[in-house]
């Protein structure tokens, strides 16, 4: 099992919403799984409005077979969204369909 650490100095809000939502009883442990990403975020988006300047953060992400419908969804700035977003990519660079990986929270 790999892990994924999402810096907290670096996107603050996202790792709060990973510990708050992790602490309300979603997995850790998660099964990446790219294929099914576009459906998984239009289910746990739905019925969320937009607000301007922010991003809908899902946990867990839609990358993973364990997002979609039921996520924790909560707005953050776009910047540390996205910061967080380009953390995991990286570490998920090369990591098959199927893989789980334990995602955590870091410095």
């Amino acid at each position: 099992m790999n892990a994924v650490f999402i810096s907290r100095s670096a996107s603050p809000e996202a790792a709060q919403h990973i510990l708050d939502a992790q602490a309300a009883g979603h997995p850790a442990v998660l099964t990446l799984d790219r294929t099914g990403r576009p459906a998984r975020r239009r289910a746990a988006l739905r019925g969320i409005p937009t607000q301007p300047g922010l991003d809908r953060d899902e946990y867990p992400p839609a990358v993973f077979a364990e997002g979609g419908a039921g996520s924790s969804v909560r707005h953050i700035p776009r910047s540390d969204n996205r910061s967080a977003g380009g953390q995991m990519s990286v570490q998920l660079r090369g990591a098959p369909n199927g893989c789980t990986i334990t995602m955590t929270v870091g410095p």
